[in-house]
């Protein structure tokens, strides 16, 4: 029988974790308290009975109700001192599970009002980011995500300030929220202005739209990888599509199942896109919300989908594959994984 090794010490890359999400339920109460903000007490019951708040998102009235907790946890987000305990927290997250590189995900337009405008606040985040990296050891970048529920203009401003600060560890430029509002399109001038700067395009698709959605960040936005992806398995050419360009889908199983995009964890295609080839990154999405981190969802894979240590071995290698770490620090992860099968 084949010894089953720890998922905790395979060693991989975390490409999709929202950055208020990443928060340690703990944090948020503390956080709230220090502040004087007063959650919903929906969040406050679920943080305090160690539970995830109960969410369904495949309706507009869910998603306005995860939006609406998401929102109160963030504005428990007022000083330097809480960005900084938010980035180290994660990072420390991260290292237990495994993780070898990090890119956290943010929307710097949401903490300006308290940070004293759209640069400190993209500045703070990038500077607790780089202090964390060099102290904890652990590769950390930034995607500077722009809101789908926000004018193109605004999308594009925050392009050319995720330009601006290539050299400051911003990595990528992604877009999320509902991909059931607006059009990908709309957005293209936005990403144009990424990409022509060497930034990695990562829009959220293919989670609560179908396979259309997917296509659309491929055709319009030139997407490198896609947030979730998951209903591309629906579409057996778009599989092949995505197989052949090597285009990395960042899929979080735990967070599928508690939006309602799926029943149950087995429902989740994680097996179907693997086996058509299409190069997997799981993510935890937002912990804070759906209650599991990174190695979790190596274990829904194994535990519900029959993954291998070797499937999982070549799951962790495609999300290092797919990130934009360097060279060097891809080449080392590559080997830690060899050396954990090895084991």
């Amino acid at each position: 029988m084949e010894r089953v090794r720890d998922v905790s010490e395979l060693p991989k890359a975390h490409l999709h974790l929202h950055f208020t999400g990443s928060m340690r339920p703990t944090t948020v109460l503390e956080l709230a308290d220090k502040h004087g903000v007063r959650l919903p007490d929906a969040l406050t019951e679920a943080l305090v009975g160690g539970e995830p708040p109960r969410l369904r998102a495949t309706d507009e009235r869910g998603w306005f109700r995860f939006q609406r907790l998401y929102d109160a946890a963030r504005s428990c987000l007022r000083e330097p001192e809480d960005i900084q305990r938010l980035v180290r927290e994660a990072a420390e997250e991260d290292l237990r599970d495994g993780s070898g590189w990090l890119e956290i995900q943010v929307d710097p337009t949401s903490y300006a009002p308290r940070l004293g405008g759209l640069i400190p606040a993209l500045e703070v985040i990038l500077d607790a980011v780089e202090t964390t990296s060099r102290e904890t050891g652990l590769g950390m970048r930034v995607l500077v995500a722009a809101n789908r529920m926000k004018h193109p203009l605004d999308a594009r401003t925050l392009a050319r300030l995720a330009v601006r600060y290539a050299d400051r560890g911003v990595v990528g430029f992604g877009l999320s929220n509902d991909e059931r509002r607006g059009m990908a399109r709309d957005f293209d001038r936005a990403f144009g202005i990424a990409r022509e700067a060497g930034l990695l395009s990562t829009p959220h698709g293919g989670e609560l739209a179908g396979p259309s959605s997917v296509r659309d960040c491929l055709d319009d936005l030139g997407a490198n990888r896609v947030g979730h992806g998951v209903r591309a398995a629906e579409d057996p050419r778009l599989m092949k599509r995505l197989a052949d360009r090597q285009v990395t889908c960042e899929v979080c199983p735990a967070s599928n199942v508690a939006l309602g995009v799926y029943e149950k964890p087995e429902d989740v295609p994680l097996r179907t896109l693997f086996e058509a080839g299409v190069p997997l990154a799981l993510g935890a999405d937002d912990p804070l919300l759906f209650g599991s981190r990174l190695a979790a969802q190596y274990e829904i894979a194994r535990r519900h989908h029959g993954f291998t240590d070797a499937e999982l071995a070549e799951v962790a290698r495609q999300s290092v594959r797919g990130s934009a770490a360097p060279e060097d620090m891809k080449a080392k992860l590559l080997a830690g994984v060899d050396d954990w099968l090895a084991s």
